[in-house]
């Protein structure tokens, strides 16, 4: 089996960017594969897609040489394991707020004897070379989402769950939980309180040997991010980007030609 280039890279102590896609458009996800990024995760959550999409998405980022992982919409065996068929080589769970259930997404990750995933590589067995079998239970990904209150309260008990490989957190859902509404959901957090979240994570996941990911907006955040220890930081997506720079290119023209949207004073027919 192909080795997870993501556990190689911690494994020499360097962290890792990964990129996000929320586009079901295999073309689309080829582009961001070309960047650079060290792994690719394709949002089933909340991006418009569903598995018609992910499969071609995974197969037009093969070659790029990023792992590939996918964000389930939740703690279901059959997509989670749909998922690893088609390629994933990791797995993010969201709302992972027990020791319980963060041991049941374990077993739906794992062959037995070490879980309950049913064997069917459909397409992975392909694409990730041989001995699959043998070695999927090594080499796959699972994190764990924690984005609410309780699943704060049950911080150490998750991540000391047998065979749970990190915590990924969503700071958009874990400010709503944690601060009752009170602070709008967003990335890049800057209160205290959130920011003492965040390294509470980072402190578990260091004491019981997993690896910690965030969801960043930026990557002067995300280089922060690493400097309080987080493995693996997720810099904006492809949506975001497409906006970004379209908007950008637009302001840099209305600014230049001093045209405001709409307007048909200049250069109108």
């Amino acid at each position: 089996m192909i080795a997870n280039r993501l556990k190689q890279l911690w494994s020499e102590g360097r962290p890792t960017i990964n990129g996000w896609c929320s586009i079901g458009n295999p073309f689309t996800a080829e582009i961001m594969a070309a960047q650079g990024f060290d792994s690719i995760t394709i949002d089933m959550q909340h991006g418009a897609l569903d598995y018609a999409a992910l499969l071609p998405m995974f197969q037009a980022m093969r070659a790029s040489g990023a792992t590939l992982m996918a964000r389930v919409p939740w703690l279901e065996p059959g997509v989670i394991m749909k998922a690893l068929d088609a390629g994933a080589y990791g797995i993010i769970c969201p709302m992972v707020n027990t020791a319980e259930e963060a041991a049941r997404f374990v077993s739906y990750m794992r062959y037995p004897p070490r879980g309950q995933r049913s064997f069917g590589p459909t397409r992975v067995s392909f694409a990730a070379g041989p001995n699959y079998a043998g070695e999927a239970n090594d080499n796959i990904l699972a994190f764990a989402m924690i984005e609410t209150a309780e699943g704060m309260s049950n911080l150490d008990a998750i991540a000391a769950t047998p065979g749970l490989d990190g915590i990924y957190v969503g700071p958009a859902d874990l400010t709503l939980s944690l601060t009752e509404g009170r602070l709008a959901p967003g990335f890049d957090r800057e209160e205290p309180e959130m920011i003492g979240a965040l390294q509470m994570i980072v402190a578990a996941c260091r004491h019981n040997g997993i690896r910690a990911a965030l969801h960043c907006g930026t990557p002067d955040y995300a280089a922060r991010a690493i400097g309080w220890g987080f493995d693996m930081t997720t810099v904006g997506g492809d949506s975001r980007f497409l906006a970004a720079a379209a908007g950008a290119a637009v302001a840099g023209f209305r600014k230049l030609t001093d045209t405001a949207a709409g307007s048909t004073e200049k250069g109108a027919y």
